[in-house]
């Protein structure tokens, strides 16, 4: 596809200090989506490995490829955001750039999407064969079973960064940092159901986590509550028709 033309895909990548991962995580994106209109928006969150060089030379040859950059690192949920902004397509997919997340099931969760119909709003992928430490898993597992218990998301892993959302229902959204682990329960607020498809996690192939366990776990759990308040300040979701002229 040219730079000009509208996808029906738009795939969303966060990225800070990742330029052995990404161009690699690239290449297998543009093989999954082969076949469809696709562009690809890499976000470089503030990198100091010299990933916006890398991202403007595979620019020159991939026209579907639109990198954008933070001047400064601002965290993955703001980046996942900046590029869901950018994007152009009707639904949008985030993927880690760490290259954890396989591209191969974009396919499958766009499927996925599409067969539920308008009124269900993200396709979640959900992580089997995590490759993590003993401890951050079992870390993870409780952290989303309290959520799950806590938000009633019906999403057992809202961690894993692949995830296919229609756009305009983003755009209601309401933002803040970590946000993005909390994308099941925020669609539900807007009145949206949620579907899931299984993902097989793969190693990280280059560099180091950005996480740790104890700095995300304090975060999340006040980010948990944060949500749950706003769920249940929505007492209702309008259903909301135009009014035709007398007549019509």
């Amino acid at each position: 596809m040219t730079a000009n033309d509208t996808p029906a895909v738009s795939v969303v990548i966060p990225a800070k200090d990742e330029i052995g991962n990404l161009p690699g995580l690239i290449e297998e994106i543009r093989i999954a989506l082969d076949g469809t209109e696709f562009e690809v928006i890499p976000v470089d969150d503030g990198s100091s490995d010299g990933t916006d060089r890398m991202l403007a030379e595979l620019r020159e040859t991939s026209p579907w490829l639109r990198p954008v950059r933070h001047a400064k690192a601002c965290g993955q949920s703001c980046a996942v955001r900046t590029g869901m902004l950018h994007a152009r397509g009707d639904i949008v997919v985030t993927i880690d750039g760490d290259a954890q997340n396989d591209p191969a099931y974009i396919p499958a969760m766009v499927a996925a999407l599409n067969a539920a119909g308008p009124a269900v709003g993200l396709c979640a992928g959900q992580r089997v064969g995590r490759k993590a430490t003993t401890f951050k898993r079992y870390a993870s597992r409780f952290a989303n079973k309290l959520r799950g218990a806590i938000l009633k998301d019906n999403t057992r892993d809202s961690g894993c960064g692949l995830k296919a959302v229609r756009r305009e229902i983003f755009l209601r959204l309401p933002y803040f940092d970590s946000w993005h682990r909390f994308l099941p329960a925020l669609v539900m607020r807007e009145g949206y159901g949620i579907c899931h498809v299984d993902v097989v996690d793969r190693e990280r192939r280059h560099g180091a986590s950005k996480y740790g366990v104890f700095d995300r776990a304090l975060i999340g759990a006040l980010d948990l509550f944060g949500v749950w308040w706003l769920r249940r300040r929505r007492k209702s979701v309008p259903i909301v028709s135009e009014i035709p002229a007398n007549g019509e």
